[in-house]
């Protein structure tokens, strides 16, 4: 996978990510469930031009969902990446 905008798909901007990233410098980004930390620190530091310094990532199932048949289903999952950045490197999203 070597499309930067392939690897990182979204970011997360919520409470908990907020206060991440006031707190420890912490940023949070839904990415391709096929990327691995080497690809999303690669394409954070490529992206944003900064250090990165760690990547934990974390895989959520989908909810299960049912329409009114019998037949059940399930909404698509995601990967999660929380990118820790050197202390003098910050990302402005505005």
């Amino acid at each position: 996978m070597k499309d930067v905008y392939q690897v990182i798909q979204k970011v997360m901007l919520t409470e908990k990510g907020t206060r991440l990233t006031e707190a420890e410098n912490k940023y949070i980004f839904n990415v391709n469930p096929a990327a691995n930390k080497a690809e999303i620190k690669q394409a954070v530091e490529e992206l944003f031009k900064v250090k990165v310094t760690a990547v934990n990532t974390m895989k959520r199932m989908g909810k299960g969902k049912r329409e009114r048949t019998a037949s059940a289903g399930r909404t698509a999952g995601l990967k999660r990446a929380v990118v820790t950045l050197a202390e003098d490197s910050k990302i402005d999203f505005v």
